[in-house]
C-alpha cells in the first residue's frame, strides 16, 4: 500500500510538472532570425461570392531551431485595410506582436475573408502575411478570386418577420410554411453573372421562370426551387453552354458532396416544365415531380440532363407524367429514378447508374410502383393503388453496385403497364427471390424485348460520374435503331444514326 501511494504521488507530481511547463508562457526566447518554415507558402481561399464569407484555411508555422524564439511581428501587408482576417495561435486580429514558439514546435495560423466585389479593382484579390521585418522578413501569399452575383433571399417586413412560402395547411388548419420567397410574375435569368439563392425560390401560380443558357445557380443549405400550381420552369441550356444547379460551397473538396441543398420541386398542378442541357448535382433530391398534369403533355420534359450525387433520390416522380431523353442519373442515396404512385413515364437512351458509397442504400437504381401508403387512426398501414398507365424504357442502361437494380412493385386494383426494350439491366437474382414472380418474366415479349441482363456497361469512372461506355461495353450497337432516329445525337452531341449504342452515350474507343 505504501509503495502504491509513493508511486501515485510520484506520477501525480510528474504530470503536474509536465502540465505546468507545457502551459508556461514566460519561457526565455531569442528573436526570430528569419528561419521559420511553413506548411504552405500560398493560401488559396478559392472563389467566393461578393459579401459572402469564405471557408477558413489554416497553415502551420514551424520553429525547427533548438531555441525558443519570439517573432517580433506578424501582420498583413495591406494592414488594417486588408479584407483578410487572421487568427494566430488562438488570437484573432490583423497585427500581432512578439509571438513565441518553443524549440521544435509550431503554431497554427487561420485565414478567412469577406470581400465586396464593388470595392476591388481586380477580382483576383491578393495580400501577404508578413513574419518579422527587414532582412528577417518572411511571407505567406494569400489569393482569393471574388465573383459578383445576383443574391436572391427572403425579405423581412417592418417587424423583422422573414418571408416564407405557404405550402398548405396541416390537420389542425395551421399553415405549413417553408423558408423562401416568391418571384414577381414571369422571370428570366440570364448568364450575366451567377445566381446565389438562400431559401426556396418560388415560381408563383400562372408564372414561368425561364433560365437561359449558361446560367449558374448556387443554392445555400435548405434552399431550392418550388414550382407552384399552373406555374412552369423552363431551363434552356445548350450543348456548348449548359445550365448548372449546385450548392454554394465553392471549395474543391465540396465539388462532389451530396446533400448540400434541397431540390427542384414541381408541385401538384405545375405544368409544361422542361429542362434541357443541364447539370444538377449535390442536392438532397435532384428533381421532385408531383403533378400528373396532362395525359398528352408531360409535366416534365427532360433532355440531355445529368443528375449526380444526391443523398436521396435523383429523380422522384409521384403520380406524374415525365418524358426523358439522353438523361444520366448516378450516385444517389436511394433510387436514381423512382417512378411512384403510378403515372406515365417514358425514357429513351438514358443511363441510370447508382454506385453510391456514402451509406446504406435501401432502394434499387430503378424503382417503379403504382401505390402510396399511409397509417390510419388505428395505426394500420393502408395502401391505395393508382394507375401506372405507362413505364416505357427503350435503349437505357440500368446499373449499379447491388445485385438487383430494378424493382417492379405492384399492388392489385389498378393498371400496371410497363415495357422494356433493348436495355442493359443489372438484375442478378443470386438467391432466386424473383424466379416465380411474373413481373420479372424476361422471356415474356409483351413486357421485355431484346434486353441484356447483367451485361458489362464498362463505364469510364463511376466515382467521378464519368459514365461514357468503353470499347468493350456490351451495350455497343445493341440499341433499337428505329428509336435512335428519334434521338439522333447522344448527350455529347455525337451522332448515333449508325450502329446506336444503349444508354445516353455513344461509346469511346479511348478505354
Amino acid at each position: 500500500m505504501h509503495k502504491f501511494k509513493r508511486e501515485f504521488l510520484f506520477y501525480t507530481a510528474l504530470i503536474g510538472v509536465l502540465f505546468y511547463t507545457s502551459c508556461r508562457k514566460d519561457f526565455s526566447t531569442v528573436l526570430s532570425s528569419g528561419t521559420l518554415t511553413f506548411s504552405k507558402d500560398t493560401i488559396y481561399l478559392d472563389t467566393i461570392f461578393s459579401n459572402t464569407s469564405s471557408s477558413t484555411r489554416s497553415f502551420k508555422v514551424y520553429n525547427k531551431s533548438n531555441d525558443a524564439i519570439s517573432i517580433p511581428s506578424i501582420s498583413l501587408e495591406k494592414g488594417l485595410a486588408s479584407f483578410y482576417r487572421l487568427n494566430v495561435d488562438g488570437i484573432p486580429g490583423k497585427d500581432f506582436q512578439d509571438i513565441a514558439i518553443l524549440a521544435h514546435d509550431s503554431i497554427f495560423v487561420f485565414v478567412e475573408t469577406t470581400i465586396d466585389f464593388n470595392t476591388v479593382t481586380n477580382p483576383l484579390y491578393t495580400d501577404k502575411i508578413l513574419f518579422d521585418t527587414g532582412i528577417n522578413e518572411q511571407k505567406v501569399d494569400l489569393v482569393t478570386l471574388v465573383q459578383d452575383a445576383h443574391f436572391l433571399f427572403p425579405s423581412r417586413d417592418a417587424n423583422g418577420i422573414k418571408e416564407t412560402i405557404i405550402l398548405g395547411v396541416d390537420a389542425s388548419g395551421e399553415p405549413i410554411k417553408i423558408n423562401g420567397f416568391l418571384l414577381d410574375g414571369n422571370t428570366t435569368f440570364t448568364n450575366d453573372k451567377p445566381y446565389v439563392i438562400y431559401g426556396y425560390l418560388g415560381v408563383p401560380e400562372n408564372a414561368t421562370l425561364t433560365i437561359g443558357e449558361g446560367v449558374n445557380l448556387y443554392f445555400h443549405e435548405d434552399s431550392g426551387i418550388i414550382v407552384g400550381k399552373n406555374a412552369s420552369l423552363k431551363v434552356n441550356g445548350t450543348l456548348d453552354n449548359k445550365v448548372v444547379f449546385q450548392g454554394d460551397r465553392r471549395e474543391p473538396n465540396f465539388d462532389n458532396v451530396a446533400g448540400q441543398w434541397g431540390t427542384i420541386w414541381m408541385r401538384a398542378g405545375s405544368q409544361n416544365n422542361s429542362i434541357n442541357h443541364t447539370l444538377i448535382k449535390n442536392s438532397i433530391i435532384g428533381i421532385l415531380v408531383d403533378s400528373i398534369g396532362s395525359t398528352t403533355t408531360p409535366t416534365l420534359q427532360l433532355n440531355n440532363t445529368e443528375i449526380y450525387n444526391t443523398t436521396n433520390f435523383g429523380l422522384l416522380g409521384r403520380e406524374t407524367h415525365i418524358e426523358g431523353q439522353n438523361v444520366v442519373i448516378a450516385n444517389n442515396g436511394q433510387s436514381s429514378l423512382a417512378c411512384t404512385i403510378g403515372g406515365s413515364y417514358t425514357f429513351t437512351h438514358c443511363t441510370f447508374a447508382n454506385y453510391y458509397n456514402a451509406g446504406f442504400r435501401q432502394f434499387p437504381t430503378l424503382l417503379i410502383n403504382n401505390f402510396f401508403s399511409y397509417t390510419d387512426a388505428n395505426g394500420t398501414e393502408v395502401f391505395q393503388a393508382r394507375d401506372l398507365s405507362q413505364a416505357l424504357f427503350t435503349n437505357c442502361i440500368v446499373d449499379g453496385n447491388q445485385n438487383i437494380e430494378m424493382i417492379l412493385d405492384k399492388k392489385e386494383g389498378s393498371v400496371f403497364n410497363y415495357q422494356f426494350k433493348n436495355n442493359l439491366i443489372k438484375f442478378n437474382d443470386v438467391n432466386n427471390n424473383f424466379t416465380s414472380d411474373v413481373l420479372y418474366d424476361f422471356e415474356n415479349t409483351i413486357f421485355f424485348s431484346l434486353n441484356i441482363l447483367n451485361g458489362n456497361a464498362q463505364f469510364k469512372d463511376v466515382d467521378l460520374n464519368q459514365l461514357v461506355i468503353g470499347k468493350d461495353s456490351e451495350a455497343i450497337s445493341k440499341a433499337d435503331a428505329n428509336m435512335a432516329t428519334q434521338v439522333p445525337f447522344d448527350i455529347l452531341g455525337v451522332s448515333r444514326l449508325q450502329n446506336p449504342d444503349i444508354g445516353a452515350y455513344q461509346h469511346s474507343e479511348e478505354f
